[in-house]
């Protein structure tokens, strides 16, 4: 789990949907698995914003005060007349941080903001629009894991800049994160560049504690999706009989995360009648950390160099500045 990646506010049964057919894939598939991009309807956007606050879920937190901190010289390396699109914005919560700084210096030519919860994106915009009061935002509803067209940018636009914070980049192995990375070289063009927060390998039981938190509000984030499965694919499935638990895995420097099935049972989608056993697990999400340089290796083999790196004085997190070099 990291700060965010198909709105299901239009509810559909259509069992030729994207998300009837990854899931169904999924859960036929050894070991079985959903995609992370499906926690992000609108309840489970407004659940991970309240992860975001819980005193062990350390991202959030150690990533706003970074921004705080260094908000000018992030401003500096934007530069004037950027455009700043983000991917997976959310609430863009932390956002504002860097988008008050942009615009008191008024060097910001717009905000795209890209989220997979079409309410909850449209509901931000607007509460944007009135607190920056003549800058563009230009909210665009869709997945950016897929082809999408930005919308038209100020004639003044010098360059874009795609701000990917909360980490999100660790919810990809390495070879998708290079490519996410080509992706992103591609879309910002010449001169670009990409703003990423990148969470740090650091003790496990801290590790432990931010994606297995005592309040439950993971837990119920996680069973999300599976709600959701049941909602909107009306597939029969009993949420009563499912736990959640977080796995450090040390070796792969990664937090897994899984549903694990409590009983044997049947989760019925449509046609489909998928047995699963007592101690089977639905794997729901990883969320890689990075050492120091982890991420500008695979950065440099997508054709993006880091020019600026800023980090918390314990070295838990890092927001790092890439640049095309063309």
């Amino acid at each position: 789990m990291t700060d965010r990646t198909d709105d299901s506010s239009s509810r559909t049964t259509d069992l030729e949907s994207d998300f009837a057919r990854d899931v169904i894939r999924g859960l036929s598939a050894r070991p079985r698995s959903i995609p992370a991009k499906y926690f992000y309807d609108e309840e489970g956007s407004r659940l991970f914003d309240q992860i975001t606050r819980l005193d062990a879920y350390y991202p959030t937190r150690t990533e706003r005060q970074i921004l705080t901190d260094h908000a000018d010289e992030m401003v500096d390396a934007i530069g004037k007349n950027a455009a700043l699109i983000e991917y997976g914005s959310g609430s863009s919560d932390k956002t504002q941080i860097l988008l008050s700084a942009l615009h008191a210096r008024r060097t910001l030519a717009a905000y795209v903001p890209i989220d997979i919860s079409e309410a909850f994106l449209h509901e931000t915009a607007d509460r944007l629009r009135e607190r920056y009061d003549g800058l563009p935002i230009l909210p665009v509803a869709a997945d950016y894991t897929k082809p999408f067209d930005l919308p038209a940018l100020p004639p003044e636009t010098t360059r874009r800049v795609v701000f990917f914070p909360g980490s999100t980049i660790g919810n990809f192995s390495k070879a998708e994160a290079r490519d996410f990375l080509r992706h992103v070289r591609e879309v910002v063009g010449p001169r670009g560049a990409l703003l990423i927060g990148v969470d740090q390998w650091k003790d496990e039981e801290v590790l432990h504690r931010a994606y297995d938190d005592p309040e439950g509000i993971t837990a119920a984030f996680n069973l999300g999706v599976l709600r959701r499965v049941q909602r909107d694919l009306e597939a029969d499935v009993d949420l009563e009989a499912w736990s959640h638990p977080a796995v450090v895995n040390a070796d792969e420097k990664r937090v897994e995360m899984h549903l694990v099935s409590d009983r044997d049972q049947t989760i019925t989608i449509g046609d489909h009648a998928l047995e699963v056993g007592a101690g089977e697990t639905i794997h729901t999400e990883d969320s890689h950390k990075y050492d120091a340089d982890g991420l500008a290796a695979i950065a440099h083999a997508a054709g993006l160099e880091r020019r600026s790196r800023w980090t918390d004085p314990r070295g838990w997190f890092a927001v790092e500045l890439y640049e095309t070099g063309d």
